[in-house]
């Protein structure tokens, strides 16, 4: 039997079935109706372990329906402990630092989770967990500018950056993303040693503006969630 494993993060939702610590087809949804989606994906097949990370409390209603459906329905915060992670850790960077763990084995890491928020987590080369940071992401610092600031456009995330504004919307649009690049350019100089690690939506877009060596894995997070339902099988 093979594992399904959900990461319902702030504004989509993406899961995958998983054989042993390999995931598969990625299935994305953007709705109202989270669950009845995973509930579509079990119709077919039932999983042995149904390993969730969710940005939000799910309804213990809608736990039940998802229990019904699957042999162990696992939460990854549920890891945290075993995992020596501290409590106010969200479960996307619990999957996440699971993932780096296992990818890059006796090496120190830098993972970057470019999404709603831009998360920064390091690990030492043990494994060992040294903390991180939150700041705003990118569309959403584009909003808070139109939104707290008076006769300021919204704009998204454009497909060229010019160094220096030369009208309202460049500068906008420099300020932001030039902000974020030299925001990540300062976490490489302080950890030089680190293997940087980019994942969520906008990695590759960073990715592409950024001169240091990095990784981007675009499925991190599923990624850990499907190691750590490995290791519920088989224990």
């Amino acid at each position: 039997m093979a594992n399904l494993v959900i990461d319902i993060g702030n504004t989509v939702l993406k899961a995958a079935w998983a054989e042993g610590t390999t995931i598969g087809k990625t299935f994305r949804y953007q709705g109202e109706k989270p669950v009845d989606f995973i509930l579509s994906l079990t119709a077919r097949e039932r999983p042995e372990v149904m390993m969730v990370a969710s940005a939000a409390e799910i309804p213990l209603y809608d736990v039940q329906r998802l229990e019904g459906v699957c042999d162990r329905l696992v939460f990854i915060d549920d890891r945290k402990e075993k995992e020596n992670l501290p409590a106010y850790l969200s479960p996307d960077r619990v999957a996440s630092i699971i993932a780096s763990r296992y990818l890059f084995k006796g090496k120190g890491c830098t993972i970057f989770d470019f999404g709603t928020t831009i998360t920064v987590d390091f690990t030492d080369t043990d494994g060992v967990y040294l903390g991180g940071n939150i700041s705003p992401g990118c569309r959403t610092r584009f909003r808070s500018l139109n939104r707290y600031s008076k006769g300021l456009p919204l704009l998204d995330t454009p497909e060229s950056v010019l160094k220096k504004g030369n009208s309202l919307v460049s500068s906008i649009e420099s300020g932001v993303v030039s902000g974020i690049i030299f925001e990540v350019q300062g976490y490489f100089a302080e950890n030089p040693e680190n293997i940087a690690v980019f994942t969520g939506g906008d990695a590759i877009y960073f990715a592409k503006r950024v001169k240091n060596p990095i990784f981007v894995v675009c499925n991190l997070v599923l990624m850990g969630l499907a190691i750590a339902a490995d290791e519920y099988v088989k224990e």
